[in-house]
């Protein structure tokens, strides 16, 4: 059954700081604080008729941070659902510096498993910079006390903040790797106006980056967690009525298909990689199962004229016999397959006409 979320928005709310970057509400869409009976009419209009594994999420603010009686109470009609079987689980989003075994014994009693820390950053010069609060070592304090818990753990970052190279880049994916959260979700730096971001921006103090390198980073990232076994459930912010609209973006790597780019750019890798190993052959046949036609072809076909620009000839079939996630590469010389989103190194094919490792 597919999983869906019904998500409940608490914009700003019990954050103690304000980061550069922030600005929840235009983020959100969203400028009141939902109450009890709010949240329990939300559950009852999306669950009406569509029957799925429903999880209530509360994100936008630092929930764990929020007042106790105000937890409690957005908290008490989600598990009542939860208690009757109306919805699956619950989660929430909050600050890597608000977790506490009291903190978590609270969330246990209600039901809630899933808790997305915001990390944006491993780097602590980064941390500062962006007047997060927090340092790195937090992060790590926080994701092993909910793993003691039995929590399942969440890491959301924000590439591309003022003070990061890619050096700062590869050692927070490091960083994050070794500490193995469930997933991951990477929002490259938007500026959003009204920010103190954007008065960086509009000094000169801050640069930020272009839809293509907030592709590149997250790309990068992603690369690497999938290596390590951890799932990226988003890349890039949740397009909304105002983030679509020209007053609140100003600069920064905002792009609605985001994550069809960033999945794109890793495919298109993958099959470039092959090609250069097999000493660019002159045709070449590539198959993909349909639903993997948009990021293998890349997205607007960036990955057909990719080879296309390599003097090389090939067709693009969809084949649905093909594995999900699978590219299968015929050439003169053999039968290949790549798998990008298995963790396998982007030189790795597999014949199958014999099964051994190829180039």
């Amino acid at each position: 059954m597919k999983k869906s979320v019904i998500p409940v928005f608490i914009p700003h709310l019990g954050c103690p700081y304000r980061c550069v970057f922030c600005d929840q509400h235009k983020i959100t869409g969203r400028q009141s604080v939902p109450t009890g009976a709010d949240v329990a009419a939300k559950i009852e209009a999306y669950i009406r008729g569509v029957k799925r594994h429903w999880e209530v999420a509360f994100y936008g603010g630092s929930f764990t941070a929020v007042d106790v009686r105000l937890q409690e109470e957005l908290l008490a009609p989600a598990y009542a659902a939860l208690a009757s079987g109306t919805i699956g689980g619950l989660r929430c989003s909050t600050r890597p510096d608000c977790i506490t075994p009291e903190i978590l014994r609270r969330l246990q009693c209600y039901g809630l498993t899933t808790v997305e820390l915001g990390v944006q950053s491993m780097d602590d010069t980064v941390l500062a910079a962006a007047k997060r609060g927090h340092t790195a070592a937090d992060v790590e304090t926080a994701t092993a006390l909910l793993r003691d818990f039995g929590f399942t753990v969440g890491h959301q970052l924000m590439p591309g903040l003022p003070g990061e190279d890619w050096a700062s880049l590869a050692e927070t994916t490091a960083r994050v790797c070794r500490l193995k959260p469930d997933m991951v979700r990477i929002y490259p730096v938007v500026v959003i106006a009204g920010t103190e971001l954007a008065d960086l921006y509009g000094s000169g103090d801050y640069t930020p980056l272009s839809v293509d390198e907030g592709v590149r980073r997250a790309a990068y990232m992603k690369e690497h967690f999938l290596q390590q076994g951890i799932g990226c459930i988003r890349t890039g912010l949740q397009a909304t009525e105002e983030l679509d609209g020209t007053v609140a973006v100003i600069g920064g790597a905002y792009a609605p298909a985001m994550g069809d780019m960033v999945d794109s750019l890793r495919y298109g890798r993958q099959i470039r990689f092959l090609l250069e190993a097999l000493e660019r052959p002159c045709r070449v046949m590539i198959s993909y199962n349909r639903r993997d036609t948009s990021r293998t072809r890349g997205y607007k076909n960036e990955n057909v004229r990719l080879v296309a620009d390599m003097g090389i000839s090939a067709a693009w079939q969809e084949i649905n016999e093909v594995p999900l996630h699978t590219i299968l590469v015929e050439t003169a010389a053999g039968k290949w397959y790549l798998r990008p989103d298995t963790g396998e190194r982007p030189l790795v094919a597999h014949c199958l006409h014999c099964g051994i490792m190829g180039p």
